[in-house]
């Protein structure tokens, strides 16, 4: 049997709005706003360059109901470039695209083909396979029913693959829509599972493959990594599976070292010269940025400044340096001295007697305006205040971690 070949892309998520951007220099918006455009580009370069036999787009192409004119116009132009190469696309729409949203319509091309709100089968024929994709797409944005329990069981020779947007019964990650286990898409019988709907890439099951793509641009910190899509390679009983990264850019944490560092220009060309090879590896990204082996010199040096002015002076020379690596948060993972400085303060202040938090206090009660206000030095009150050192403590030691 003839091998084929097709792209399993999902959740393009296109003209999605970004979380969190406030802390990012006003001049890299625009490249972050346009990033789910650029990403779906480089699907469209990569398919026209490979030439798969066909294309599956498993839900979720718009990321809302109402689906921009400008991202259904990309979108189109997208498709009639496929259309000039042969190359063959088939769609579902899922929760965030359904079909009942109001949007201007725009006709796709004749390569596209479209899988209504109920569970239908559509037929090609490739090397001389016969190939079934069977799918549906979301006809409202809650689509709570099992919806595999509609796909038909697959025959004989042929070759089976199902689209579905949905999710793993139970899962607490995500809102579950369409839910599914794993035995109930294996009993069908399929040769490929081309899953959506989950923004993390994840091989479920490796015989038949039941696969999450993940989406094809990160959107905040929290779809941290390379995102993409897989090129798959099938025949019965056999799949070959290549991802392929279409992220513009990506989130990423990164470590720095303060090592031996003591004066500010030093910190700052070690950040860039970090930062610069990290880009050369990985591309564009937007950083999590924590500097760690924070000795005497560094800790002064840090704490001589407000963390947002560091990292506005990090954003600054990055930025005249022209990284597209931008470094959205800044944390300092302080040494643990600083850790139990804290500790010894809430132990010493724990084996205080009375008389010790009399003295201690003996000031403040002998105010002639003030202390009639103060309750008495007994055992609820030295209790309330022992709570209340230890959660100021935990405050100011994590907003100096952080």
């Amino acid at each position: 049997m003839t091998k084929i070949r097709f792209l399993h892309i999902a959740d393009l998520h296109l003209d999605s709005p970004f979380k969190g951007i406030s802390a990012i220099p006003q001049n890299r918006w625009k490249d972050i706003r346009e990033s789910t455009f650029q990403a779906f580009t480089n699907v469209i370069d990569y398919a026209i360059e490979s030439k798969p036999d066909f294309i599956l787009i498993v839900g979720d192409i718009y990321d809302g109901e109402n689906r921009s004119l400008r991202a259904q116009h990309l979108f189109q132009k997208g498709m009639e470039a496929l259309q000039t190469e042969g190359i063959s696309v088939f769609i579902s729409y899922g929760n965030h695209d359904h079909l009942s949203g109001n949007w201007v319509r725009f006709q796709l091309p004749n390569n596209v083909q479209v899988f209504q709100e109920e569970v239908e089968t559509k037929r090609l024929t490739v090397k001389g396979n016969t190939v079934h994709i069977t799918g549906f797409s979301y006809k409202e944005r809650h689509v709570r029913e099992a919806m595999h329990s509609f796909y038909p069981v697959a025959n004989g020779q042929d070759i089976h693959i199902g689209m579905l947007h949905g999710s793993v019964e139970g899962n607490d990650e995500h809102s579950v829509y369409a839910p599914f286990r794993k035995s109930d898409l294996i009993d069908k019988g399929y040769d490929y599972w081309a899953l959506g709907h989950i923004h993390k890439r994840q091989i479920l099951h490796d015989e038949p493959p039941i696969i999450y793509p993940g989406n094809t641009q990160s959107r905040h910190r929290n779809e941290s990594g390379l995102k993409g899509f897989y090129e798959v390679s099938l025949t019965k009983g056999h799949v070959d599976l290549q991802f392929i990264p279409s992220s513009a850019f990506i989130y990423d944490k990164i470590e720095v070292s303060c090592e031996g560092i003591i004066h500010a220009n030093e910190l700052i060309t070690r950040i860039e010269e970090s930062l610069k090879m990290y880009s050369e590896s990985n591309g564009n990204a937007i950083i999590e940025l924590t500097l760690t082996n924070i000795e005497n010199d560094a800790e002064e040096l840090l704490q001589a400044s407000t963390k947002e002015e560091w990292l506005s002076i990090i954003q600054e020379s990055l930025s005249a340096e022209n990284h597209f690596a931008i470094v959205q948060q800044l944390k300092f993972d302080l040494p643990k001295e600083t850790i139990k400085e804290a500790e010894m303060i809430m132990q010493m202040i724990e084996e205080w007697s009375t008389s010790n938090w009399k003295h201690a206090l003996k000031e403040l009660y002998q105010h002639p305006k003030g202390s009639r206000y103060l309750d008495p030095i007994e055992k609820e009150f030295i209790k309330e205040t022992i709570q209340e050192v230890d959660q100021l403590l935990t405050k100011v030691v994590t907003q100096r971690r952080e």
